[in-house]
């Protein structure tokens, strides 16, 4: 015991002899200057994707988060082109020393700095893509963000910093990275795999494109069929995992676009990779939901024609059903026999205002020739107060805003489906 003793007051002098000094709380609050990165944070929208913010990385610097406010940093954006082949008179939404408004700033759990910025649905300098009108496609831009700092920040030691170099990093969105990549049938595509999927089969849902999402002769990305807007990520969401008891999600990209099905067999390539997908995931097979829009909305039936009995159910919205190629010579995608033939439980949604696609002779006739199909039928697009344009009916699908009288909505009208009872709806 006495040992003991001896021990516990050597290790009180000690301690008494080495406190933590001013000198070591100075040599913390005066850090090596070094080159920063900051990552762009973005987020899927109803209106495609968008940066919502910035994160500086401090490498631990011991800053003050009480010296930060949304002063203390400005942002300015350039959003261009990358494509030099494309007339930049056909390409609208590019943008050029856009000053984003931060609304914002605050540390994170990492101690780095967040810069949160003003986002929104026509938001100028906010997105990540734009679109080529020569191409009828999105492309992605080049952005190039640069952050000023207007006033130094405060450490712990009460020193000011400033940073001596800011350089952009790369682009984050959980919901996009969460879907790995893979290669079929000549295709790309994006799978989501739900947690712990290894506990047993789960279902599968697959979402197709608009045409504006498709590749063509210069970019086949792989990306913007994610990306143009919430259609597959809805898919992902906790609420839909938990209705679905937790779903695999594939979204496959069109080498150009799913109405060249003629030329390109895309119907045939498309149940290529499925197979593939299936057989190396647990997938239950008696539930596999195939959900699209627009292009999308035309693939969609063509597959469960062209695979009678292999989809549980069906979403095609705003369907290319009656497709103008050229002015005013029209094509009929699928023909009335064929529609008429379907018996997998189909839920058709449009709005009548559409634009693109009028709604008589695409949604509100392919649901009237499908025997027993649903249709939800919307006035306009408009959500959370902001009116979008008529063609973009699946932003309600995405929500899960379609349902039926009953109250029954289009996910767990969905869910509900299985091959056992395809024959019948729900």
């Amino acid at each position: 015991m006495k040992k003991l003793h001896i021990l516990i007051a050597a290790l009180l002098a000690a301690l008494t002899l080495t406190p933590f000094s001013a000198t070591q709380a100075e040599a913390h609050s005066q850090p090596v200057k070094a080159a920063h990165t900051f990552a762009l944070n973005a987020k899927v929208l109803d209106g495609g994707q968008q940066i919502v913010s910035l994160t500086i990385k401090t490498g631990r610097l011991p800053i003050l988060a009480s010296s930060l406010s949304a002063s203390t940093f400005s942002v300015k954006v350039t959003g261009t082109n990358p494509y030099t082949s494309l007339d930049p008179a056909t390409v609208s939404g590019t943008f050029k020393d856009v000053s984003r408004t931060v609304t914002g700033v605050h540390l994170d759990r990492q101690g780095n700095i967040v810069l949160d910025l003003a986002y929104g649905f026509g938001m100028e300098g906010a997105s990540t893509f734009a679109w080529a009108n020569g191409e009828s496609r999105n492309i992605m831009l080049d952005l190039t963000y640069t952050i000023t700092q207007n006033k130094p920040v405060k450490l712990w030691g009460g020193k000011d910093y400033t940073f001596s170099s800011l350089k952009q990093g790369r682009v984050v969105d959980p919901e996009v990275d969460a879907f790995g990549s893979g290669k079929a049938a000549g295709m790309v595509y994006r799978l989501y795999k739900p947690k712990k999927a290894a506990d047993g089969k789960r279902p599968l849902i697959i979402w197709l494109h608009g045409g504006g999402e498709g590749g063509w002769s210069q970019a086949y990305n792989n990306d913007l069929p994610l990306l143009a807007n919430r259609g597959a990520l809805g898919f992902i969401t906790p609420k839909a995992q938990r209705i679905f008891g937790g779903a695999y999600v594939l979204a496959p990209q069109a080498n150009d676009y799913w109405l060249n099905d003629a030329a390109q067999g895309y119907s045939a390539r498309l149940k290529t990779l499925i197979d593939k997908v299936v057989r190396n995931n647990r997938i239950d097979k008696s539930r596999i939901y195939v959900v699209g829009a627009s292009n999308g909305g035309y693939m969609t039936p063509k597959l469960v024609v062209d695979n009678p009995g292999f989809f549980a159910a069906e979403v095609p919205i705003a369907p290319a059903l009656l497709w103008e190629k050229t002015p005013k010579v029209f094509l009929r995608m699928i023909s009335d026999a064929d529609l008429a033939a379907i018996k997998t439980p189909t839920w058709v949604v449009q709005s009548k205002n559409d634009p693109i696609l009028p709604f008589a002779v695409n949604g509100q006739h392919m649901a009237a020739t499908i025997p027993g199909a649903l249709l939800t039928a919307y006035d306009n697009v408009t959500w959370d107060g902001v009116a979008y344009n008529g063609h973009w009916s699946w932003i309600y699908v995405a929500r899960n805003d379609p349902r039926k009288d009953s109250g029954l909505h289009i996910w767990q009208w969905m869910a509900k489906q299985h091959l056992r009872s395809a024959h019948h709806h729900k």
